[in-house]
Parts: structure tokens; sequence; C-alpha cells
């Protein structure tokens, strides 16, 4: 009988969840462009919780170097205005009544820089869920093998392909971010 407690499949799951995470963050930094998706990572606090910032405005590109955010609650204006500020994205937004205005600037070689250091950042944080889905793994392979519940040699074999599972998508997330840096360099 297969032990319910370790399947590798369960962890390549959890660790694509990483992948995923860091292909919208990516995704949300754009080069240069108006995009409704480079505010999709904001998160606004909002009645009491965190919401994403599509759940408390209409975002749109009326040109391709404006997003333009109406907010459908007034009293929200400020905590949508700090939640942009806070995102790391370089915006400053202008506001009139429920709109905000985000003018997105030329990118200039500091501000290329910058984005490609806000893509390392995602991308070790994406690295360090993925070590962390390891770490699960094999506490739980330890906990079998000393619960003798499995062999030394199944433990082995299963640690071995929960590396391996770590090192592909390791690989993965290296490739997307050396993707994304020639993105944003290319002038």
């Amino acid at each position: 009988m297969a032990n319910p407690t370790h399947d590798i499949n369960e962890l390549r799951r959890r660790m694509q969840g990483a992948i995923q995470l860091l292909k919208q963050e990516l995704g949300g930094l754009r080069t240069g462009r108006a995009s409704a998706s480079l505010l999709e990572p904001v998160q606004v606090e909002a009645y009491g919780t965190h919401m994403p910032l599509n759940q408390v405005a209409t975002v749109s590109v009326p040109e391709p170097r404006l997003i333009s955010v109406q907010v459908w609650d007034k009293s929200m204006v400020h905590a949508v205005e700090k939640a942009i500020a806070a995102s790391n994205l370089g915006l400053t937004p202008s506001t009139e009544g429920q709109v905000l205005r985000l003018r997105i600037p030329e990118l200039n070689e500091e501000r290329r820089k910058e984005l490609v250091k806000v893509a390392h950042k995602y991308t070790e944080a994406a690295r360090v869920a993925v070590r962390h889905v390891r770490r699960d793994g094999l506490d739980v392979l330890k906990r079998l093998e000393k619960d003798h519940k499995i062999s030394e040699d199944d433990g082995k074999r299963s640690s071995e392909q929960v590396q391996k599972a770590t090192d592909e998508v390791i690989a993965e997330i290296d490739r997307m971010l050396a993707n994304k840096e020639k993105e944003i360099l290319t002038v």
C-alpha cells in the first residue's frame, strides 16, 4: 500500500504554485509600456483585509504610457494611493477625485536596473518558496523512516526524487529571470 503522507506529485504541484506566482509578478514588471497587468500584484488594505486592486477599482489603459485607476468607493482612494506607492513599481499617482492617473516613465538605464533588482527579489522569493516545499517533503520522509513506515533505501530514493524536482523547478525559475532581464535591458 502506498503511503499517502509522501506524494511527490503533491510536492511538484506546490512548487508549480511558486512558478505561477513568479510568472504573475514578472508579468507585472513592464518595460516602458502601460499595461493593466502592471498593477495586478498590488494589494489594497480595504475593509479590514488585503484585496487585489481590481476588487476596489477599474484599471484601464487610455494611452500607451498612461494607466487610469477608477476607484469605486471614495473612501478607498487614499488606501489605493498608498498601496500603489508601496508596490515598488516606481509609479506616482496623480489623483483627481476618484481617478488616479499613473504616467509610465520612459525607461532610463537607472530604471531598468531598478526593475532588474525587483525581478531578482521576486525570483529569490520563488526559490525560497520552492526550498520550503523541499524541506517539508524531506521532513515527511525522515519521519516515515524514523517510524519504520518506509525503508532507508526507499527514503533515500524518495529524497533524491524530491531533490530532482527541486532542481528542475529552480532551473525553470532561473530561466524565467534570465528572459525577464533580457526583456528589461533590451532597449
